[in-house]
């Protein structure tokens, strides 16, 4: 199985913010297209967004620019799966992509009844595939130390 996807086309001028530059919820839907895209494809199964973060915008996407969207596994626990995702864009007179966004996308595999249930697990062959791994797990601990943090504002009411 496949653990990762790019998906390129053409920004267009509906994805036009205020300042004349691809708007940034347009870029995360991208984002969750290709992880989407890629976590599906590695279990082979339905799978829902559980979690989105880390989402850093570093240069703004210009419109009519090739976008360039590569997600890729970085780890896998019992159902869920971790998916990097970067953002590229270029000019199409020039020859190189510059780096956009860079986000953390966790979905979980589920079946007919939204269970979730067991994905393969994804073992790192490269060097860079092994320090993936490790942000992975170091991005999880920050989560819990977040989660932990707003639990106090999760109430289901509002007074």
């Amino acid at each position: 199985m496949n653990s990762e996807i790019t998906l390129q086309f053409l920004s267009e001028p509906n994805d036009v913010n205020y300042g004349g530059k691809v708007h940034g919820g347009v870029v995360m839907k991208w984002i969750d297209q290709a992880a989407y895209a890629c976590a599906s494809q590695w279990c082979q199964s339905y799978c829902v967004t559980v979690y989105v973060g880390g989402i850093r915008f570093i240069k703004p996407i210009h419109i009519g620019y090739i976008v360039k969207t590569h997600a890729y596994l970085i780890y896998t626990g019992n159902s869920s799966m971790h998916i990097a995702v970067d953002v590229f864009s270029k000019n199409v007179k020039a020859d190189e992509f510059v780096k956009n966004t860079h986000c953390i996308v966790v979905f979980v595999a589920v079946n007919n009844e939204s269970n979730s249930i067991a994905v393969k697990p994804f073992l790192p062959e490269t060097a860079k595939q092994v320090a993936l791994k490790e942000y992975a797990v170091k991005l999880m601990a920050l989560r819990k130390n977040v989660e932990d943090e707003m639990k106090p504002f999760f109430e289901d009411t509002i007074s």
